[in-house]
């Protein structure tokens, strides 16, 4: 039954907390499906509101506000939940409940939050999230207490468990909880933290071994010396894994593909049906497929490293080094997560408080290495970089793999860096941040992170990807050759016009016709050019040709400079529209969007050139 068939009005329950509380996972327990998110009006700060029946049957609307560490906005997203909780906000009524979510192993930074939201004088209840973590970790909260001192229910969740939210569900069902009763406007931070000190003393027992255990590594992790030094060994071997330890999965993908390739190969006749699908979907998609094995071994050491404790770590390590680039430690988390796409890595921005700091984040996110690209650097370093050992321990084309994610960090801090001299303002802005202690990562959690990082792919593989591998394998087949034709029938067709056409523009960079074409799909997801390649060769040889691996065929057809020099291409390509259209509507302006295309296709072509043509001088 939705809220609109109740004749009595739906309870309006707004969800509050400082970020990565897991307020969405709870709002994505309680409303499941019945969910809508767009955008505040005016504003690119996204809305998500959901509606549910709770057990007894109340009906209940549920908004889960932009995370926030005050009601004093320093960002956009605090400016928008100050407003909402404040029922200042055009369009917005004012919550009849706020459910204060706060992540139970590190109170001392979220109760801050509870006690100014405690003073805005609406019903609230606080709940107590990622409780089981807290309780795996020695962390004691005596929700009675805590609630006797701060005058509000408490309760305890676990968002991503079936039945977490149900001491939720069961205060809902109940009356409204009286307003806290008020309290004076503390006259200095002092008087907040002495307060938050008041309220741990009395209901939270920490196990002294953590704050022990936490200094004792915190003293080399955040060292200015060994703390880097430890950071570069951790991304160095999980560039090394992710070819050591996916080639027997991709070995098995790949021989499921060329197993199902000639099985209809042998058993359908010759037409257009066969072609589509043997030349097209299984070679396109194939070989797109395959690299699934790397991205999840990518995510598994950078979902490891969340889990951990260690990236914030990381961030306030990285500090210092990004203000010598014109960013902050602030910068690290929005493009830490480019490294899986740019487009979350963007929206993370709006928590950046300085608007120079934020613009300068979003031009410079597209440089990250995202997944996307992975496959297309597999593709080249598998057919071009020999699998041989260096100095009798390193994999070299993990080595190759690792040089190329580091060209994209150093490229990005070299733009934020020349963006610095055209600011009026060159100010530093210090990250102010309080750290978590160090956790054991969740194997439950990391799981369910690599199956949605799974599912995300598969989903792109099966809706962009079959839709564009359809699309080129039509321009690819059609119109047909003329009669008397010597060429390849590809060689006629709209996408070989296309390609000779391109190849004017990009022969200086050493690209040939086949890579044209491969570019153009390329623009709506980079991966689409490992498959648009895969068609575009399936189409253009000979049988034996057709059945060969897709790394063999271009290792036998391209020069090592060609290869290089896509590489670099794609070091700064800005091939992926989604990620314009975001950068679009988080900067709220056509001219931000052009100029990074401008710069970013500027610099993809600069990198080619020099590397094309020093890599011939070279070979």
């Amino acid at each position: 039954m939705s809220a609109a068939a109740s004749p009595n009005p739906a309870l309006r329950v707004a969800l509050v907390g400082n970020p990565n509380c897991g307020k969405t996972a709870l709002f994505n327990r309680l409303t499941g499906s019945r969910q809508k998110v767009a955008n505040y009006a005016g504003v690119t700060v996204e809305r998500k509101e959901g509606h549910f029946v709770s057990p007894a049957g109340r009906q209940v609307r549920i908004l889960d506000l932009p995370g926030a560490y005050s009601l004093h906005a320093a960002s956009l997203d605090e400016a928008i939940t100050r407003d909402v909780c404040m029922g200042v906000r055009a369009g917005e009524q004012r919550p009849d409940l706020l459910v204060s979510v706060v992540d139970a192993t590190n109170l001392r930074l979220h109760l801050r939050f509870v006690l100014e939201l405690r003073r805005l004088g609406l019903p609230m209840v606080v709940v107590l999230n990622m409780s089981d973590a807290a309780a795996r970790r020695g962390i004691r909260i005596d929700r009675d207490k805590l609630a006797a001192a701060l005058g509000v229910p408490v309760v305890s969740t676990v968002a991503v468990k079936r039945d977490g939210a149900a001491a939720l569900l069961a205060l809902l069902d109940g009356a409204l909880p009286a307003a806290p009763p008020s309290t004076p406007e503390p006259a200095s931070d002092v008087d907040v933290h002495t307060e938050v000190n008041r309220l741990l003393a009395a209901a939270v027992s920490m196990p002294a071994r953590t704050a022990a255990l936490d200094d004792r590594l915190d003293r080399i992790v955040l060292h200015p010396v060994f703390g880097l030094l430890l950071l570069a060994v951790l991304l160095f071997l999980m560039f090394q894994a992710v070819f050591s330890w996916a080639e027997p999965l991709m070995d098995g993908i790949e021989g499921g593909v060329h197993w199902a390739g000639e099985l209809l190969g042998t058993h359908m006749p010759d037409g257009l049906l066969k072609s589509l699908l043997v030349d097209g979907l299984i070679a396109g998609l194939g070989s797109v497929v395959v690299f699934l094995p790397q991205i999840l071994i990518l995510f598994l050491f950078i979902l490891t490293l969340e889990e951990s404790g260690y990236l914030p770590r990381a961030a306030f390590l990285l500090d210092r080094l990004m203000m010598g680039a014109g960013l902050s430690g602030r910068s690290f988390i929005p493009l830490l997560s480019s490294f899986a796409c740019a487009i979350p890595g963007i929206m993370a921005t709006r928590t950046i408080q300085d608007p120079r700091d934020r613009l300068t984040t979003i031009l410079v996110a597209p440089l990250m290495t995202c997944s996307a690209r992975l496959p297309v650097y597999a593709l080249l370093i598998g057919a071009f970089i020999p699998e041989r050992t260096v100095m009798g321990l390193f994999n070299l084309q993990g080595l190759v793999l690792f040089v190329l994610y580091v060209a994209g960090i150093v490229s990005a801090l070299a733009v934020a860096y020349a963006l610095k001299f055209f600011r009026r303002d060159r100010t530093d802005h210090p990250l102010l941040m309080e750290l978590p202690s160090y956790r054991i990562p969740n194997v439950r959690d990391v799981a369910i992170g690599l199956w949605e990082r799974a599912r995300i792919f598969l989903s792109r593989v099966g809706k962009v990807i079959l839709a564009l591998t359809v699309l080129l394998w039509f321009l690819s087949t059609f119109p047909a050759p003329p009669e008397g034709a010597t060429a390849p029938a590809i060689d006629y067709s709209f996408a070989g016009m296309i390609g000779h056409a391109l190849q004017k523009v990009f022969a200086p960079v050493g690209f040939n016709w086949q890579i044209c074409i491969a570019l153009v799909p390329g623009l709506a997801a980079r991966e689409v050019a490992v498959g648009a390649l895969a068609t575009v060769y399936a189409l253009s040889g000979s049988e034996d040709a057709m059945a060969a691996q897709l790394a063999p065929m271009i290792a036998a057809q391209w020069s090592l400079a060609t290869a290089l020099a896509l590489l670099a291409w794609f070091v700064f390509a800005p091939q992926c529209i989604s990620t314009l259209a975001v950068i679009r509507r988080e900067t709220n302006s056509w001219k931000v969007m052009a100029a990074s295309v401008v710069y970013l296709t500027g610099l993809a072509y600069l990198a080619a050139f020099v590397t094309y043509r020093v890599a011939l001088l070279f070979s």
